[in-house]
């Protein structure tokens, strides 16, 4: 029996597949408390999507960037983009099969309270189903 829709944990999926591309970067789904020993990070959640139902699942994914510098983040926003759309679309691995990576809202500058580092976020759209 095929896995149902919503068995892939997109985050998790996400959290690990960038982790392994972006080896100097800390890449999770909630910001530890001690941010800025841990420059820079990368977090992604999911803020929703939709189904078809059966197998097709569309999650909307945000990404933000934390970095020292507003430079350092505006460049790791643009390879994390580079990734997603370019080598994430179409791939397939154990737990899941990704369809259609689309860019959402592009990587911009987003207010954050502490002024020792910078925020950069953009949102995805990313369709994928279980490999099984």
């Amino acid at each position: 029996m095929a896995a149902p829709v919503g068995s892939v944990d997109v985050e998790l999926l996400l959290i690990g597949w960038l982790q392994a591309r972006l080896p100097t970067a800390a890449v999770r789904d909630e910001l530890d408390n001690n941010l800025l020993a841990e420059l820079p990070t990368v977090q992604v959640q999911r803020v929703g999507g939709s189904d078809d139902g059966l197998r097709l699942d569309r999650a909307l994914v945000d990404v933000d960037v934390y970095a020292a510098t507003r430079a350092d983040a505006i460049t790791l926003a643009g390879t994390v983009r580079g990734l997603l759309l370019g080598d994430l679309r179409g791939s397939a691995g154990e737990v899941a099969v990704v369809g259609r990576v689309a860019t959402v809202s592009p990587p911009v500058v987003r207010p954050y309270e502490n002024t020792a580092l910078r925020r950069i976020g953009a949102t995805y759209e990313i369709y994928c189903h279980p490999a099984t």
